[in-house]
């Protein structure tokens, strides 16, 4: 049986990662520094800092694959501390490929974002680009094996409260009012469900994904005019929408209609056989958070 690590497997899309890994056959570990609520039966946990190379080091002896999805994700929270973000993600990604260089890993899964292809996304970003960078160098000096997932938009169960989707519709079921921040109406995303992602990050084991980037995103673009419609049609209506710039480019940081701007970064996307319908994932969000809020306005 061959054995896969899942460093990170506590968070949103690790754990999901972790579900497809179990359902596929893999032995599996989970690896982070907070425990995971979400482990199924037969999935192993250690606890760990990608910051500690001999707790990495002796979690990746063994394994056969390695999933890398730790680190500090938040755009606006990398722009509060940049230190904090690039130490932890450039510096625990050094550490988790040097254990998978001694250790000859057979495929380092690094979990990367669309970011990359753009000029937004502060220190983020530029964190995901240098370890892109790096994590090729190791491949050219090393013959470290690799595949570089490039996640878009995620929603679905198990979201952070910091994910925009969750955020969203728990203001509208429990304040029926939102506040969107920095998006404004005509910001246009490709979300994907977080099942899917999961199933199209374990496709690009395939060889053909082999020291290659792809696309995780979803199957078409929606603007936030058209999620906010459809939030208020699921929900009856009555749900009011506010924020900094709604009706022009909301604020700084984050890409508007598109990622892209013209750099040689070419990427292969993944489109799985089979899906979420946006419309069903939606519904299904909102039948989750009610249900883990329900309680509490029942106080």
């Amino acid at each position: 049986m061959k054995k896969a690590l899942v460093i990170g497997g506590s968070g949103f899309m690790g754990s999901h990662i972790a579900d497809a890994l179990i359902a596929d056959g893999y032995d599996t570990t989970v690896f982070d520094v907070i425990e995971s609520p979400y482990l199924s039966s037969g999935q192993k946990f250690i606890k760990g800092d990608i910051l500690d190379p001999s707790s990495v080091d002796a979690a990746i002896k063994g394994m056969d694959v390695v999933f890398h999805l730790a680190g500090q994700p938040d755009i606006g929270k990398s722009v509060q501390d940049p230190t904090f973000t690039l130490n932890l993600n450039i510096q625990g990604t050094v550490n988790i490929l040097e254990a998978c260089r001694k250790h000859q890993i057979k495929r380092f899964m690094f979990a990367s974002t669309v970011y990359v292809y753009s000029d937004v996304g502060a220190f983020y970003r530029a964190s995901k680009q240098s370890c892109e960078i790096i994590i090729q160098e190791y491949h050219k000096q090393f013959g470290l094996d690799y595949t570089i997932l490039r996640y878009g938009s995620l929603y679905g169960p198990r979201a952070p409260e910091s994910n925009f989707i969750r955020r969203i519709l728990k203001q509208a079921l429990v304040d029926k009012k939102v506040d969107v921040g920095d998006y404004s109406l005509e910001d246009r995303r490709e979300y994907i469900h977080v099942a899917d992602a999961a199933k199209v990050s374990l496709l690009a084991l395939a060889d053909e994904y082999v020291n290659a980037s792809v696309m995780l995103t979803g199957y078409q673009f929606t603007t936030c005019r058209e999620l906010f419609d459809l939030i208020n049609d699921i929900l009856g209506g009555g749900i009011t929408f506010t924020g900094k710039d709604l009706e022009n480019k909301g604020g700084p940081g984050r890409y508007h209609k598109t990622p892209y701007v013209f750099r040689p970064q070419i990427s292969k996307k993944i489109i799985a056989s089979d899906y979420i319908e946006f419309g069903q994932g939606i519904l299904a969000s909102i039948e989750e958070i009610h249900t883990s809020t329900q309680p509490l306005q029942d106080e």
